[in-house]
């Protein structure tokens, strides 16, 4: 059965770090794009961050840039999410998503498996 499970989330002080982690099994890893989305509460989930097949091709949401690094292990399946700098604005459900497409990918609909979400609050 094909699943994604994420871990790692938390409460935390603004200022404060996380770092998600989420594993793939039951599917094809790689070379396919990965990404991490939110969602926060009577909002519509949101792109945060994405990777390409490689580590160094990454690309995220203008609120995270330089405060979040998204990077994967395809010998582990696993993709993370370092979240610096946390902020209370930063306080959603995370879920890691596998895109249909080995280029960049951000809108919802590009994404065909996800996980069941990380809560990730972060206190003022």
């Amino acid at each position: 059965q094909a699943q994604l499970v994420e871990s790692g989330g938390g409460l935390v002080q603004a200022g404060g770090s996380l770092r998600l982690s989420c594993t793939a099994s039951g599917l094809t890893f790689s070379p396919y794009t990965m990404g991490w989305f939110r969602q926060a509460p009577g909002k519509e989930r949101e792109f945060v961050a994405g990777v390409r097949w490689s580590s160094s091709m990454t690309y995220y949401a203008d609120s995270v840039k330089g405060r979040f690094t998204i990077s994967r292990d395809n010998a582990k399946s696993t993709v993370y999410l370092r979240m610096n700098s946390l902020k209370p604005e930063d306080t959603a459900v995370y879920f890691c998503a596998r895109s249909r497409t080995v280029a960049q990918a951000m809108g919802v609909e590009e994404y065909d498996y996800w996980g069941q979400g990380t809560q990730v609050t972060v206190s003022s």
